[in-house]
């Protein structure tokens, strides 16, 4: 199935989740997250914000911070279709910004180089068992994977409907290691 179809068909399931599922489900990913030597072990942490039905980043970001963890979150930069890195201090320091999503206000830009970063929370689309998924179609995140000097530590966040068995792979595609879902959690690095 091609990546638009299969996209636009998950999209379509996710958008139909209720907002009590979509909260109790995050909850648990969360709960399942700090449990990881992943988490538990990483310094700085980049994180996604999420939006709309996404399983929800808002309080992993807010608990990291709360908890001593640097936490990153991205900035994009639509002319160049790249992902920059800003450290917040506090959720406060967010505002709408690109594609409606929450981004830190101009005051609060604090670029970091992103070879400091431990841990990256991964959103997608689709993701499938072996760590591969299916983005919003922009690229940025493999982008900004490929750049990394030694691997870093990924992990896709989900709901256990955005778990397929395959998705179609280009050659610039970088899986992610683990992908927590409400129901499993799974090891990409042994499949």
């Amino acid at each position: 199935m091609d990546k638009k179809i299969l996209r636009k068909k998950i999209l379509q399931k996710r958008a139909e989740l209720s907002t009590e599922n979509i909260v109790n489900y995050s909850n648990i990913i969360e709960n399942k997250l700090y449990k990881m030597d992943y988490y538990k072990n990483a310094k700085t942490i980049m994180s996604f914000i999420s939006f709309g039905d996404e399983i929800i980043t808002h309080e992993i970001i807010k608990n990291s911070i709360k908890n001593g963890k640097s936490v990153v979150v991205p900035i994009t930069i639509p002319e160049t279709k790249e992902l920059k890195v800003s450290k917040i201090l506090d959720f406060s320091e967010l505002e709408i910004g690109y594609y409606n999503i929450l981004t830190p206000k101009k005051d609060f830009l604090r670029f970091i180089d992103f070879n400091t970063i431990d841990l990256v929370l991964v959103p997608g689309v689709v993701f499938a068992r072996d760590g591969y998924r299916v983005g919003y179609g922009g690229g940025y995140y493999d982008r900004f994977l490929s750049k990394f000097k030694e691997k870093v530590n990924t992990i896709g966040l989900a709901f256990d409907l955005q778990i397929v068995e395959e998705v179609p792979k280009d050659s610039f595609d970088i899986p992610v290691d683990f992908i927590i879902t409400e129901k499993e959690t799974i090891n990409c690095l042994e499949k």
